[in-house]
């Protein structure tokens, strides 16, 4: 079973952001924020294309060689635990072996730390952690929340994850978190209690399959459209 006592930095790419969100070229142009984003390469690809993104994470308190020796030290771990636990996951699509996982995680986390500083100094890396943000009510048009609520169910338990998906409502008009699954590779238990609290305060959810999976089986997004609370 894949188990990690804490969140590590593990970085994806622009084109696995797209898949997992079902982003197309409008949802692009929108004005978005990344929550927990950590080493990924989305915001530094997003910018080369013109787009506007600003991503939040604890981790932008330290500097780029800091990451990069945080990398370096929980690297070999996810892989290890990857290889045990082959059996859970999707291979194909660019991603065959756990050598190449290791190979697509670590150019993505390279494009990032070749970012970080000027985008850190432009203001697209923000030292903050949910749930509480720094950011005014409405300032985002869409916050995307990738491999952090849900997937760390165990370790920060159903009041953070209500906590968090009304804080990123408070700051974005729409919300998508992905994936659904826990670490363990089944659905979290949080899912569907954290759905009825957001209808309960007026929130619109959908739960919708995407275009990228792979745990296997994750393959779904939680969408919320986030009206004002009554």
């Amino acid at each position: 079973m894949f188990t990690l006592d804490r969140v590590v930095p593990w970085g994806r790419s622009f084109d696995e952001y797209r898949r997992m969100f079902g982003l197309p070229d409008k949802d692009l142009a929108l004005r978005i924020i990344g929550c927990g984003d950590g080493p990924a390469s989305f915001n530094a690809e997003a910018t080369r294309r013109g787009y506007q993104v600003v991503s939040c994470d604890p981790i932008y308190q330290f500097d780029n060689t800091q990451i990069e020796e945080r990398i370096a030290a929980t690297y070999e771990h996810v892989l290890e635990q990857t290889r045990r636990n082959a059996h859970d996951f999707v291979w194909g699509n660019g991603i065959r072996t756990v050598k190449e996982l290791g190979a697509v995680r670590m150019a993505a986390m390279r494009t990032f730390l070749a970012d970080y500083d000027a985008g850190k100094r432009a203001g697209r890396y923000v030292d903050a952690a949910l749930p509480a943000l720094p950011f005014e009510d409405g300032a985002f048009d869409l916050a995307l929340c990738s491999h952090f609520p849900f997937l760390y169910s165990t370790q920060l338990g159903e009041a953070f994850h209500r906590a968090a998906l009304h804080e990123m409502c408070r700051i974005a008009t729409e919300v998508r978190v992905f994936p659904l699954l826990a670490l363990e590779s089944h659905r979290s238990p949080f899912v569907e209690t954290c759905a009825a609290d957001l209808v309960g305060f007026g929130r619109e959810v959908a739960i919708e399959r995407v275009p990228y999976a792979f745990q296997r089986g994750g393959n779904e997004m939680m969408r919320v459209r986030c009206r004002s609370a009554s």
